[in-house]
């Protein structure tokens, strides 16, 4: 198995005890993986992943995505449209600055 280029997490907000409970998923975080696997191929980005996470404890600034290696993590990710920046960030080997988080 050859190791994915990049690999892109996305905030599902469980907890602990299994339970969704943070600002992600009630935010439909989850509703965002099919569409990001959809573009990444129609893309031919075939060397990256993307993986639902637990909570990311950045609450506050959900929903969050996560890009490695580079670790990016971006803020407010709510729609196609900003999926669609960062992904266009990523071909080009930079970071979606409009969406990251700073702290």
């Amino acid at each position: 198995m050859e190791k994915p280029s990049h690999h892109i997490l996305v905030c599902a907000s469980f907890r602990a005890q299994g339970t969704p409970q943070g600002i992600c998923h009630k935010k439909e975080s989850l509703s965002l993986i099919p569409y990001l696997e959809s573009e990444l191929s129609d893309r031919d980005m075939t060397d990256v992943v993307v993986s639902a996470t637990g909570c990311l404890n950045v609450c506050e600034k959900g929903p969050i995505v996560v890009v490695y290696p580079e670790n990016h993590w971006y803020g407010e990710i709510d729609s196609e449209e900003k999926i669609d920046e960062i992904l266009d960030a990523l071909e080009e080997g930079e970071a979606c600055e409009d969406y990251l988080i700073s702290e």
